[in-house]
């Protein structure tokens, strides 16, 4: 049983619509921050011993995408017909990761100090009481992040929707609810939503600094966090 994850799927399909003129000619993840690619921010936190497999998706300016995925070897999901979001993105990458029972995934927008995420996330998952496991940043070390949506954790680590601490991009996922969707194109949250409604969603919160770097005045922002670990 594949329940102990060792697949990542990076998120790498939008538009990066708020991130323009910059992402006119270049897909988000690749504008450099520090002079790395925000896609080669995101590896470097699935840089763990567990993590196998690695699977990015494609749909706008795809070909760039396809060729930094040649370059670092990752799998490439390519999304031809259209954009299917994060949910529809997962289920049309899970064949590529051997259909595991749990998988990591991560957006591909955000720099990071700290432990590694996926090191955190790896510790804290328990497939026993889980479906969904977020790595949450609290808003003083969420740099530039506006707390306009969240979640609060209770002792336990269950969440719920509350504008208390901020969703870093970085999960483990149990697959089934993805896989299962009728619908192509869908958001992941909706498997958060069940596992919410199940007492499945948890968090666990990341120890360091994190930085979404969401538009272009971002850049700046998370190169200072940078500088400043």
């Amino acid at each position: 049983m594949r329940n102990r994850p060792d697949s990542v799927m990076l998120f790498a399909a939008g538009f990066g619509t708020r991130m323009r003129p910059l992402t006119d000619t270049r897909p988000k993840p690749l504008i450099e921050v520090a002079g790395k690619p925000l896609l080669d921010h995101a590896l470097g936190q699935c840089a763990i011993p567990q993590i196998t497999r690695r699977a990015v998706n494609a749909h706008y300016l795809a070909e760039q995408i396809a060729a930094a995925a040649a370059s670092r070897r990752l799998l490439l999901s390519q999304e031809r017909d259209g954009i299917l979001d994060t949910g529809g993105g997962l289920k049309a990458a899970l064949p590529l990761l051997g259909r595991p029972e749990a998988v990591f995934a991560m957006n591909t927008d955000a720099v990071w100090t700290g432990p590694l995420a996926m090191a955190t996330l790896a510790g804290a998952w328990d497939p026993e009481r889980m479906d969904a496991l977020l790595l949450l940043c609290p808003p003083e070390r969420a740099v530039g992040h506006a707390l306009k949506s969240g979640f609060a954790m209770d002792a336990a680590g269950r969440l719920s929707w509350a504008p208390e601490l901020a969703y870093t991009g970085a999960q483990i996922l149990a697959t089934a609810p993805v896989a299962d969707c009728p619908d192509a194109a869908f958001s992941v949250k909706r498997a958060w939503d069940a596992a919410l409604a199940a007492g499945r969603l948890y968090g666990v919160i990341h120890p360091g600094r994190w930085c979404d770097v969401g538009h272009p005045g971002g850049i700046a922002q998370a190169e200072d966090m940078l500088a400043d670990a």
